[in-house]
């Protein structure tokens, strides 16, 4: 342990475990509460390095000397170590390393600071919050809120100066944040709308001090109106979810990020799908059709759109609507082979798609020379990379005979 016998022996029997299981939660990398929302978490991680490493550097392994210094360091010391270090990782996206750390600057600061301390409430909401945002733990996040939640709001009614009130509310407010976030990946869709709604009030009254600055504060209500979002949509709340739509595009345009509202977009326009809304789907993400392509006019976000498009239309009652998913079909497509190419799983089940409207459509679909060729491609590449024999409606014939 990176404690000395004499720092373990001050620490609470209760404590002293608590750093020993947290410490065993590193070892589980491959959590099977990991959430697939935070896949760039996995490639992004490292099981840490030694207690006697320079966070600051990447020097070669410490020498004996050098290991002998770091113990004979105070508490106060290794703690001030272990935070350099953490925020290192962080930097360098050693997301593994940085959670050990946080792990051992909340046991050090409760060795520091004692067992009720503002500090203490403040390195455990650090840790809830890397568990979070860096691998997607939601129990682990809850965990290591249970203290803070517990602590702030008796910490906030005994301060006396203002700067710690405001300090206090600055930790409330990640608290809340990560609440709702965690709340979301365990399903437990109550209190992530109470920790988001928790975090909006708390968010003016430091925004209403200075201490939050009009960036900062759009930001953060960026996070909060997309976590309600998820919130009213999993509970069946069309019209507030639709609601916080508004606002986060309202927010983008405030702070100029036009580009960003494509996401948002897309987001009204599932609700609208959920809803049977065909012709609403359609505008939301046509919407968010051209505000992707404007800013990458091949890129895969356009490429996805157009491909929902597509499989939209082409299932809409409309007979006009045909024209219009071959279009989109085409185009997604065209980008699909730009962005990722002809072999990708997108493109292929793109032209797989593209394929199954042709034939839906009637056969003088398919007397067009190149999309005759495309089918014809289609087949080829199912058959030659999954060793797969696709058929044709009604016919029962091999396209590639």
């Amino acid at each position: 342990l990176f404690l000395t016998a004499g720092e373990q022996q001050q620490l609470p029997r209760n404590a002293l475990s608590q750093i020993v299981n947290m410490e065993n939660d590193q070892a589980e990398l491959h959590s099977p509460e990991t959430s697939t929302e935070f896949p760039e978490n996995k490639r992004n991680s490292s099981r840490g390095g030694s207690v006697f490493t320079d966070g600051c550097s990447n020097g070669p392994s410490p020498s004996r000397s050098a290991k002998e210094e770091f113990l004979m360091m105070s508490p106060e010391q290794k703690l001030k170590h272990f935070t350099c270090r953490a925020q290192a990782s962080e930097d360098s996206q050693q997301f593994d390393a940085c959670i050990q750390d946080l792990v051992r600057c909340a046991a050090l600061t409760r060795l520091v600071y004692g067992d009720r301390h503002l500090k203490l409430a403040q390195a455990h909401t650090r840790l809830a919050k890397a568990y979070l945002q860096f691998k997607g733990w939601g129990l682990q996040a809850l965990d290591h809120l249970a203290f803070p939640k517990d602590f702030l709001p008796f910490c906030s009614s005994m301060s006396s100066c203002g700067d710690e009130r405001l300090e206090v509310l600055t930790c409330l407010l990640s608290v809340h944040l990560t609440q709702g976030g965690a709340s979301l990946l365990t399903d437990d869709l109550e209190e992530a709308g109470q920790g988001f709604m928790k975090a909006e009030q708390i968010l003016e009254q430091l925004h209403h001090h200075g201490v939050v600055n009009q960036e900062e504060k759009i930001k953060t209500q960026l996070e909060i109106t997309g976590g309600l979002y998820s919130v009213y949509k999993r509970q069946g709340r069309p019209e507030d979810a639709l609601n916080q739509c508004e606002k986060s595009l309202q927010l983008l345009k405030e702070c100029n990020k036009p580009e960003k509202t494509s996401a948002v977009y897309k987001d009204m326009a599932a609700i609208e799908q959920d809803r049977g809304q065909v012709d609403q789907t359609i505008d939301y993400l046509s919407k968010a059709h051209a505000i992707a392509v404007s800013h990458s006019p091949e890129g895969l976000e356009g490429a996805q759109i157009s491909h929902c498009l597509a499989m939209i239309l082409s299932s809409a009652a409309e007979p006009h609507h045909n024209e219009a998913a071959g279009h989109y079909f085409e185009q997604s497509l065209s980008a699909y082979k730009k962005s990722v190419g002809l072999q990708d799983p997108a493109f292929l089940n793109a032209q797989d798609d593209f394929c199954r409207f042709l034939l839906a459509n009637g056969r003088q679909e398919v007397k067009h020379h190149h999309k005759l060729n495309l089918l014809q491609s289609s087949c080829d590449k199912y058959i030659r990379i999954f060793n797969i024999y696709l058929f044709c409606p009604k016919t029962d014939k091999h396209l590639n005979s």
